[in-house]
């Protein structure tokens, strides 16, 4: 599959459900085979990812809506908790950090890096597992779940959470997305 038409198939998938197309262990291989392959500025590797599964998966929902006393709808909460698992991205601070002191010319520039390489990742990812026939959609529910996250999967708090992408099978098609005016954010200059 060409990046284009894996870019055209990679949509928010808010209906997912726990019945993935393909493995497990599919799914695994494909998340770190990507993590990976992305690149990020000096080589740094900050980029951070935990996959919640299974049990994890349902009690890493139970707790934002818990986090968020009620705030968040639970319908909302539940929808994300229906898929098959949830993908938490992260950098590593102290790997930042280590750079930043390394480079000190390049220090401001470092955490904008590995924001830039973690987007990266989050995109490579989405389009990685839609290839695999697998919907996801990409939320940001963090800071305010960072401490409960670092607790439930047992993390360091180096790890600063980015966001959080629910993956599953599939239960049903988003709208079609218009085409947009891409001149209006695209300037060709010859």
């Amino acid at each position: 599959m060409s990046i284009v038409k894996s870019l055209e198939k990679r949509r928010t998938y808010y209906n997912i459900n726990k019945e993935l197309p393909v493995r497990e262990d599919e799914v695994i291989e494909r998340i770190q085979e990507l993590t990976e392959l992305v690149p990020d500025a000096f080589n740094m590797k900050s980029a951070r990812v935990v996959v919640a599964l299974g049990e994890k998966q349902n009690q890493l929902w139970d707790a934002v809506y818990d986090v968020f006393e009620g705030q968040v709808a639970r319908e909302k909460i539940d929808s994300f908790k229906a898929g098959a698992g949830t993908v938490l991205y992260f950098y590593d601070k102290n790997v930042v950090e280590s750079f930043q002191k390394q480079f000190a010319f390049y220090a401001d520039n470092f955490p904008v890096w590995a924001n830039q390489a973690n987007g990266m990742l989050q995109l490579s990812i989405w389009s990685g597992l839609r290839e695999l026939g697998i919907g996801a959609s990409l939320q940001h529910y963090n800071p305010v779940i960072d401490g409960k996250v670092r607790e439930l999967f047992s993390l360091p708090d180096s790890y600063i959470l980015l966001a959080q992408m629910p993956f599953g099978g599939i239960a049903g098609e988003p709208d079609a997305k218009e085409k947009e005016d891409i001149s209006k954010r695209v300037k060709i200059e010859k």
